[in-house]
């Protein structure tokens, strides 16, 4: 379920790592959002994917205020292990504009 062991992450110079978040179900890509070694670590032992906020220098359970929250199933790095990827069960839409992605744009398909 998860092959991300914290130590084997290549963190960035900020000390953080992106991680693209899909929906185990459909496949769909909701959000990209960023990790420091604390998120990773919480993300791994609550099973919530949890991020660093660059803006409030802090970490965040996705959806902790909506209720929007985003079940882990899985973990992963890619090849370079500079980049993640958590393959979730979303609890609603992710997007804080009330889409289901944060790609979604009106009248695009």
């Amino acid at each position: 379920m998860r092959n991300v062991r914290v130590e084997d992450i290549r963190f960035d110079q900020n000390g953080l790592i992106p991680c693209i978040v899909q929906n185990d179900d459909s496949g769909k890509v909701l959000m990209l959002g960023y990790m420091n070694r604390d998120a990773v670590d919480s993300t791994l032992r609550s099973e919530l994917v949890t991020f660093y906020s660059r803006s409030r220098s802090k970490i965040w359970v996705k959806g902790e205020t909506s209720g929007n929250l985003l079940q882990l199933r899985s973990l992963s790095m890619d090849c370079d292990s500079d980049a993640l990827l958590a393959r979730v069960v979303p609890q609603g839409p992710t997007c804080h504009t009330g889409a289901e992605s944060c790609f979604d744009k009106p009248g695009e398909e």
